[in-house]
């Protein structure tokens, strides 16, 4: 491909975003086309680095690495919503950390004494912590200084798009129907945002499989408290009870959380398949289309790393 042709990137969230910035920068004349501009389901990302129950391995361990060393290079800079934070994992029962967790930088054991009541393991390490809102809008700013637009609109099918070309489908959930993937399933989560009663360290625990999840992630002025995920459920409707549940859990964690004022919910439905699909094919008409989607809950934790792989799928340099 050459840098003068059009690309056409559709999907706004964090890897449509993360994608159109690193081809735009390498020359590519890239518009984005999003029925929301940016994505609802990463505007309601946590988000904290790690990558999550995403297949497969070996991929997603090159991606999460090279995201992961873009991510601490954004931390330098406020504007960017990125902080490199310490905080606890913990489980209440006995788990071995994973592979990715021990290679951060200020990882380990914790001692009994510094967990709450109830946990029998954890360990500490600092990672990269995500504003999200604040995040996307810095992508947006950087694509446009790349020369990149932005368009917001449906699109019924690929062909929607208009000549192009290379098509980069990063539409998440969307795929389901815009390329008629069977395997794509929604698992909702649900944070809720609240005023931060001093917090500055992040807190999450191993729930495994279970869908109620527990997590405290500080950004500054607010908290976001955490979480679900309901496995088949792409709804994106506020659940009350299920956020009277993670302010439950959340405050029996930090009581300081008590009085903290609800400000907003969030609420997105992670794009999940047995394997993220980054991957080139080509169409009769001679469209590239290349697909970049099924991140489940790892978008963020991915995204440099598949925008990279998008990168050389179209041989830009």
């Amino acid at each position: 491909m050459t840098a003068g042709e059009r690309f056409v990137v559709v999907g706004a969230g964090v890897a449509g975003l993360t994608t159109a910035v690193v081809l735009a920068e390498a020359g590519a004349s890239v518009t984005v086309l999003a029925e929301h501009v940016p994505g609802v389901t990463s505007l309601a990302a946590g988000a904290m680095w790690g990558p999550y129950l995403v297949e497969p391995k070996e991929k997603v361990d090159l991606w999460g690495q090279r995201s992961l060393e873009i991510l601490r290079e954004l931390a330098h800079d406020a504007a960017t919503g990125v902080r490199l934070t310490s905080g606890i994992e913990a489980s209440r029962t006995a788990v071995t950390p994973p592979d990715w967790a021990t290679t951060l930088p200020g990882f380990r054991p914790c001692e009994p004494a510094a967990l709450p009541g109830g946990f029998t393991a954890g360990y500490r390490f600092t990672v990269p912590l995500i504003d999200m809102p604040v995040y996307l809008d810095y992508l947006l700013r950087r694509l446009r200084t790349a020369s990149g637009t932005v368009e917001q609109r449906r699109l019924s099918s690929l062909a929607d798009a208009g000549p192009a070309a290379v098509i980069v489908n990063c539409t998440g959930l969307g795929a389901r129907n815009l390329v008629a993937d069977p395997e794509l399933r929604p698992i909702r989560g649900q944070h809720v945002v609240v005023t931060n009663p001093g917090l500055t360290e992040f807190f999450s625990e191993d729930t495994g499989m279970s869908p109620d999840l527990l997590c405290l992630y500080p950004h500054g002025d607010t908290v976001v408290l955490g979480g679900t995920a309901i496995d088949g459920d792409g709804s994106l409707q506020p659940d009350d009870k299920a956020a009277a549940g993670i302010l439950a859990r959340c405050i029996e964690i930090e009581p300081r959380l008590r009085n903290a004022r609800v400000l907003e919910h969030r609420i997105g439905a992670r794009p999940t398949r047995a394997v993220v699909r980054v991957e080139a094919e080509q169409r009769e008409d001679g469209t590239v289309v290349v697909h970049n989607y099924g991140h489940g809950g790892a978008g963020v934790t991915l995204s440099w790393g598949c925008a990279e792989e998008t990168r050389k799928l179209v041989s830009l340099k």
